[in-house]
């Protein structure tokens, strides 16, 4: 029987959504803890050897997402103006926002800018660094066959795909698991 696991159902393919649990992941690795990501759904895109390229950020149905621009958009005179504005006006986007056309990719770029200007690895960096740590990265057998995804769609170095029953598995083998759902 293994001593810890980590073991992490990623179940959202957004942006933001991608580091949660290859931070988690990576982290726990990095603590000694045996740790996989099960990858089902929607988190399947932050696997795809295309999709992972174009993760965006979802407005809509966000609440909790500030209103914040890059230190750079503020130094610009009309577009810091603009800026202290919104943030004045709404500490979070309105849910109209996420509708107007070219939203999503506005506050995507946005987000990708801030988190290269803070360093921020990247999404693709962050699953490399999960590689690196033997995290076992496990794309969901069922997922794959409802959205026609062949495991060559997918990047290299993942586990052969697996079900729910396989992932359950995997964590109650251990002495202690731990499951998270994000």
């Amino acid at each position: 029987m293994a001593g810890e696991r980590l073991a992490i159902i990623a179940s959202k393919g957004t942006l933001d959504w991608a580091y949660p649990p290859l931070i988690l992941a990576s982290t726990a690795a990095s603590l000694g803890v045996e740790s996989a990501i099960f990858f089902t759904f929607y988190g399947l895109n932050i696997i795809h050897k295309e999709k992972i390229k174009h993760l965006k950020v979802a407005p809509v149905g966000n609440p909790g997402m500030p209103m914040v621009f890059p230190p750079s958009v503020k130094k610009t005179p009309l577009a810091g103006q603009v800026a202290g504005l919104m943030e004045s006006l709404f500490p979070g986007p309105p849910q109209i926002m996420g509708v107007i056309p070219g939203m999503t990719d506005f506050m995507t770029a946005m987000m990708k800018k801030m988190m290269k200007d803070n360093g921020v690895a990247s999404v693709e960096e962050l699953v490399e660094l999960c590689k690196e740590a033997e995290v076992k990265l496990i794309p969901c057998q069922m997922t794959m066959e409802l959205f026609g995804y062949r495991y060559e769609d997918l990047i290299e170095g993942l586990e052969p795909p697996g079900g729910a029953a396989t992932f359950i598995n995997y964590a109650l083998e251990a002495d202690k698991p731990m499951i998270l759902f994000v």
